[in-house]
């Protein structure tokens, strides 16, 4: 994460965010209030659908237990329903 005051990242700002979207690399924000994060859009999307996904009831469980299923015994991708 990089760390950097908010008079050098007003300076720096397009170039600040062109690397943070381009890295998925979270920025730092600190003023004399409190500090302030910048993600990238994929990021925040990535979090957002993990905190959903957790919020299923079961979900977390469902997804330790797909995780530690071998490959040989899922079923082929053309297989699937959906």
């Amino acid at each position: 994460m990089t760390n950097i005051n908010i008079t050098n990242f007003r300076k720096d700002i397009y170039e600040l965010l062109e690397q943070t979207i381009k890295y998925n690399e979270p920025i730092n924000i600190s003023t004399k209030n409190g500090n302030a994060v910048v993600l990238s859009e994929e990021d925040y999307n990535g979090l957002m659908e993990t905190v959903y996904l957790l919020s299923v009831p079961g979900m977390k469980e469902k997804l330790l237990e797909g995780k530690d299923t071998p490959l040989e015994d899922c079923i082929k991708e053309d297989e699937v329903e959906w």
